[in-house]
């Protein structure tokens, strides 16, 4: 079971149990949870403080937990029926909505029901985190001299030379000095596209693309303009045209493994990206976020668009979440020219800086010998995965095209057969005990068809894949 399911539901037996306790009175301890509840030590640990922030028990060191005091006041209803229009007061001048829709970002961040085989998760399996090694270099972190003062508000130059010999190679073109460092690839992008278009422009985006940069583009105020890949990348005669008609001066792009089709951009196309951008006076804003999730058979990758780039066309981004954990929540921008001070001013105004702690203990980890043994870990394991669930799919559900079956990344990109409406599809797939992504949120413009995308790095193993698969066929015939 899972560790969250298990916090969960202890705490809703703790919860249906304190009524046999008068106000202050003392819980069993700990260890007698532990052994009658068949749990582990941090689980009873984790119900508890979360039973204490609903204000059901009062935590003491060294005393126990005891049932809370009734509260004897009850807070009054407000009426906030007024911010609907304040909110919406100015709309009609409004380029761009100010309301953002986060349900495609949330519907890779939310954790499914118990039960429930995740196929719709965007970060690595538990199993699959290196926790081990994050711990011990999050620990060697904070023994470190100066650990916890404030860092250079760039980021510490050590780890700016780290990601700068990842991204342009040992003695190559990135210098550490065109190194920011910023929590996340999902804020690292927001930085640069607010640094590099004002509100209402344009923003041309791959067609489809990743539900949360079209989130940051729309709550930026910015309109994103679909711009159509195949499964050699994005296609260069429609974004010379798109540049023309629109007046864009950013394009956003993941030239390795996009998410979500998996496509890689081809190396005849690379050039031709560059250079078409250069004409158009434009920045491409490369979200390099999963080339530490390389399938064991892809081979020698092609290196980022920001190595290959001396003019400063290239706002790169790049990340070391997506290969240990949901938070691990640290990465790189790396821009050239006079655009690098704005995104450093905007970085500054808006978080100041990464937490030192953090930074220190992503060099503990990029630096110790089991850096690399986790990377060669999760790169055989996601091909084992992957191949699994293709396999699966073509058995079982046949009928759902597989156009392209990607060599790096954490999900399959399907497309629907007619009779099949996703929406119909992802509940009757609910019902049935797996999630799933539908597709309709990774497009900016009306889609071309109904999708779907299935990860295979959320899930426990190659049981679950098969399991989900199965569950997956039984939906698809309850829609049909």
């Amino acid at each position: 079971m899972h560790e969250r399911s298990s916090v969960g539901e202890l705490a809703s037996r703790l919860r249906r149990e304190l009524d046999r306790y008068s106000p202050g009175g003392k819980l069993p301890s700990s260890r007698v949870l532990v052994e009658r509840f068949k749990v582990s030590p941090v689980t009873v640990s984790r119900a508890l403080a979360q039973l204490a922030a609903e204000g059901l028990v009062v935590t003491r060191p060294g005393a126990g937990a005891f049932r809370a005091e009734p509260r004897t006041q009850v807070a009054p209803v407000g009426d906030t029926s007024w911010q609907e229009v304040t909110l919406s007061a100015d709309a009609a001048a409004d380029l761009v909505p100010r309301s953002v829709d986060a349900s495609g970002v949330l519907a890779t961040l939310s954790a499914p029901p118990p039960g429930v085989i995740e196929f719709n998760g965007g970060y690595l399996h538990q199993s699959l985190q290196p926790e081990r090694a994050m711990a011990a270099a999050l620990s060697r972190a904070g023994r470190r001299p100066g650990a916890w003062g404030r860092p250079p508000v760039e980021g510490l130059p050590e780890l700016r030379e780290w990601f700068a010999r990842s991204i342009g190679g040992p003695g190559g073109p990135v210098t550490a000095a065109e190194v920011l460092i910023t929590a996340g690839g999902q804020s690292a992008l927001t930085t640069a596209l607010r640094a590099l278009a004002p509100p209402g422009a344009p923003v041309l985006v791959e067609s489809p693309t990743y539900p949360g940069m079209l989130a940051i583009a729309r709550a930026a105020g910015l309109r994103p303009i679909p711009v159509p890949v195949d499964p050699d990348g994005v296609r260069p005669s429609l974004l010379a045209d798109a540049f023309r008609a629109t007046g864009a001066r950013v394009f956003v792009c993941q030239p390795l493994f996009q998410n979500p089709t998996g496509a890689l951009l081809a190396p005849e196309r690379r050039g031709e990206v560059l250079r078409i951008a250069r004409e158009a006076g434009a920045f491409v804003a490369e979200d390099d976020f999963v080339r530490r999730l390389v399938h064991e058979d892809a081979g020698p990758l092609p290196r980022p668009l920001a190595a290959d780039d001396p003019d400063g066309v290239v706002v790169h981004v790049c990340s070391l979440t997506k290969a240990t954990s949901p938070s691990f929540r640290l990465s790189a921008l790396a821009a050239r020219g006079p655009v690098l001070e704005r995104l450093r001013a905007i970085q500054v105004v808006d978080t100041f800086f990464v937490p030192r702690p953090l930074q220190e203990a992503a060099l503990e980890l990029v630096g110790s010998p089991a850096w690399p043994r986790h990377l060669r870990a999760i790169s055989a394991e996601l091909k084992t995965r992957r191949d699994a669930m293709t396999a699966a799919l073509r058995l079982d559900l046949p009928e759902l095209a597989l156009p392209h079956i990607p060599s790096g990344g954490y999900h399959l990109w399907l497309r629907l057969p007619d009779g099949i409406e996703e929406t119909a599809l992802t509940s009757a797939a609910l019902r049935a005990g797996v999630a799933i992504t539908p597709g309709r949120p990774y497009f900016s413009a009306e889609p071309p068809a109904g999708h779907v995308r299935l990860s295979f790095a959320a899930v426990a193993g190659v049981g679950e894949i098969a399991e989900g698969v199965r569950r997956l066929r039984t939906a698809c015939d309850e829609v049909l």
